[in-house]
C-alpha cells in the first residue's frame, strides 16, 4: 500500500505542523535551563552544555539509524514506538538525580525525537509536485516555532515550577501526540523491499551520488552550527551580564520565534524557482547576524535579539530551500535523502553547543560573535564556489 499525492489538506497541513512542533520541541528544552539543571545533578558549569549537545548527538543517531525505515516500514506505526520511546525517556529525565544518568537519558531523549523527521518526508509524499514546497514550508513553520518557543515556555516553567516539571508535561504532551497519530495520519507502506542492512548500506550509496545533498548538508550543518551556539551561550549572556531572570529570558527566546515565518516564505520562494538566490541571502545575512553585538552597551540587549531574530530566520529559510532541493532528487529514497541531510544537520547543531559553554567561558561573548560568524561565511564560500562551478559545467554543454 502506497499514498498518493492530493490528500494534503489545509487541515492536515497544520495538524502536520502541530504534531512536528511537539516533538521537536522535546530536544531544547533543556538548552535554556542547562544552568538550573546542572547544579542540581551534580554536573559542573563546563560539562553543562553537554546536555544540550548529547540530545542534538541522539537526534542526529535517531536520524540516520530510524529515520531511514520511513522508506523500509509502515510509517503511522514507526512513529508511534518512537513517540512512545520519547515519553519513557522523558519521564526518565523528570526523576533521575544522577550526572550521567541524566547525560545518557539526554541521549536518548534526542533519539526518540525523530518521527519529526518521518512525518514531513510523508508530507512531500502526499502532496503534488506543484505545491511540495508550500506544504513542506509551511509543515517546517510548526517544526520551527516548536523548537523557537521550547526555549521560553522552558524557562517560564522552570522558573515557577522547577526544571522537572518541564519534562513531565513534555511527556503528557508526547503521550497526547502519539494519540492523535494513530488516529487522524494516514497510513503508508513504502514500496521498498530491500532489508534494513541494504537500507543503511544505500546511505553511503546516496551521499556518493547526489552532488545536490552533500552542498545542501555543508550549507545547513554550518547554519546550524551557528544556530545552536548562539542559543546555547546567550542564556548565560543575558543571566550573568546583564541580569535577566528565567522568565525574563524566555520573553527573548519568544522574540527569535519570529523567525519561524521563514518557513512558509522560504518554500514559496523555492516553488517559485528562486532557490539559489534566496539561499545566498540567507547565508550572508546570517554571516552579518552578530554584528549588532558591536552596538553601544545600553542597547546591548536589544542587539543580541536583532541577532536572534535574524540568525533564525536565516537559518530556517536555508533549511526548507534545502529541503525542497533534497526531496526533489528521488522520490523512494525521501526517507533516506532526509535522513542524511537532517543528519548532518544536527551533527553540526551538536557542535556548535558542545564548545558553545568553552568559549564563552574562554572568550567571553566577543568569541562567540567571531565563532558564530565564521561558520555561515564558510557555508556562503562553499555555496559560491559550488555555483561557479555549476556555471562553468552549463557554459561547456552548451558550447
Amino acid at each position: 500500500m502506497t499514498t498518493t499525492p492530493h490528500a494534503m489538506t489545509r487541515g492536515m497541513v497544520l495538524l502536520f505542523a502541530f504534531c512536528c512542533g511537539a516533538i521537536v520541541a522535546n530536544i531544547y528544552y533543556a538548552q535554556p535551563i542547562i544552568g538550573l539543571i546542572a547544579p542540581d545533578i551534580g554536573l559542573s558549569d563546563t560539562m553543562a552544555s553537554f546536555i544540550v549537545s548529547l540530545t542534538q548527538i541522539g537526534y542526529a543517531l535517531g536520524l540516520f539509524f530510524l529515520v531511514p525505515l520511513g522508506d523500509l516500514l509502515e510509517n503511522r506505526r514507526l512513529m508511534i514506538i518512537t513517540t512512545v520511546v520519547a515519553i519513557a525517556s522523558l519521564l526518565g529525565a523528570a526523576f533521575t538525580e544522577q550526572p550521567n544518568v541524566f547525560l545518557m537519558i539526554s541521549l536518548l531523549v534526542g533519539f526518540s525525537s525523530v518521527s519529526v523527521q518521518i512525518l514531513i518526508p510523508l508530507a512531500a509524499h502526499l502532496a503534488p509536485e506543484e505545491s511540495r514546497g508550500r506544504v513542506v514550508g509551511g509543515i517546517m513553520g510548526g517544526l520551527l516555532l516548536g523548537i523557537l518557543l521550547a526555549r521560553p515556555v522552558s524557562s517560564v516553567v522552570a522558573d515557577h515550577l522547577g526544571w522537572r516539571a518541564m519534562f513531565m508535561i513534555a511527556a503528557a504532551l508526547m503521550a497526547t501526540i502519539s494519540v492523535v497519530l494513530a488516529l487522524t495520519v494516514p497510513k503508508r507502506q513504502p514500496d521498498h523491499s530491500a532489508t534494513y542492512g541494504q537500507l543503511i548500506g544505500s546511505l553511503w550509496t546516496l551521499l556518493r551520488q547526489q552532488p545536490v545533498l552533500r552542498q545542501r548538508a555543508f550549507y545547513q550543518g554550518c547554519m546550524f552550527a551557528t544556530f545552536s551556539l548562539f542559543w546555547t551561550a546567550v542564556p548565560l549572556e543575558l543571566a550573568r551580564n546583564h541580569g535577566l531572570s528565567q522568565s525574563e529570558i524566555a520573553i527573548f527566546a519568544l522574540v527569535g520565534a519570529i523567525g519561524a515565518i521563514a518557513a512558509p516564505i522560504s518554500g514559496r520562494l523555492a516553488d517559485a524557482g528562486h532557490t539559489r538566490i534566496a539561499s545566498l541571502l540567507a547565508m550572508l545575512f546570517a554571516s552579518l547576524s552578530f554584528l549588532p553585538a558591536f552596538i553601544h552597551p545600553a542597547y546591548s540587549v536589544i542587539g543580541l535579539a536583532v541577532t536572534g531574530v535574524v540568525l533564525d530566520f536565516c537559518v530556517q529559510m536555508n533549511m526548507v530551500l534545502g529541503q525542497r532541493a533534497v526531496y526533489s532528487l528521488d522520490a523512494k529514497s525521501r526517507g533516506r535523502l532526509n535522513a542524511l541531510y537532517m543528519t548532518s544537520i544536527f551533527i553540526g547543531g551538536a557542535f556548535g553547543s558542545s564548545v558553545a559553554s568553552a568559549v564563552y567561558e574562554h572568550g567571553g561573548w566577543l568569541w562567540i560573535v567571531i565563532v558564530g560568524s565564521v561558520f555561515p561565511l564558510l557555508a556562503l564560500l562553499r555555496f559560491l564556489s559550488a555555483s561557479q562551478n555549476a556555471a562553468l559545467a552549463q557554459r561547456k554543454v552548451a558550447s
